[in-house]
């Protein structure tokens, strides 16, 4: 058996947002799965080297036919030295069937019984963080009633 290396990474920041679940606006059935679009209000960031405010934004959202929801979000941050970052993310939250539909009803769920699963981009024109750019970023989430809380790792 060969033994693979590590993938080397490091905590980035930690992301926790304040979601508007009561102002969801539902798409509906398309071909990919129902649709809605869920309003952020805000929210903040920290980490050693990223910390700062999240402004409001979106996660566009699919609820696939296998249960599984995959989350599209766009956010604006702003550093707490001034800098302004456009952060997109998408991933998946996957768990039993039964899991889901207590998510849908707005249950909060013990951690172990879900997985949420992000890729991250970064773009920045502050040279301050330019090294953003070009990071690999990948994340896992946990839920909470106000909103999602990510940890994100820089890859290599």
């Amino acid at each position: 058996m060969e033994v693979l290396p590590t993938l080397p990474h490091r905590h980035l920041t930690t992301l926790t947002l304040d979601v508007d679940f009561g102002g969801v606006v539902a798409i509906g059935a398309t071909a990919a799965g129902h649709r809605g679009i869920a309003p952020v209000r805000g929210g903040r960031f920290e980490g050693a080297r990223l910390s700062g405010s999240v402004a409001p934004g979106h996660d566009w959202f699919i609820t696939r036919a296998d249960g599984a929801l995959v989350i599209d979000v766009r956010l604006t941050l702003t550093t707490d030295d001034g800098a302004t970052l456009h952060l997109a993310y998408h991933g998946t939250m996957r768990a039993a069937p039964e899991v889901m539909a207590q998510f849908r009803k707005g249950v909060l769920l013990p951690a172990e019984d879900y997985a949420l699963h992000v890729i991250a981009r970064f773009e920045c024109g502050d040279p301050r963080y330019a090294w953003l750019n070009d990071s690999v970023v990948v994340g896992i989430g946990e839920q909470t009633l106000v909103g999602p809380i990510y940890r994100l790792f820089e890859i290599g």
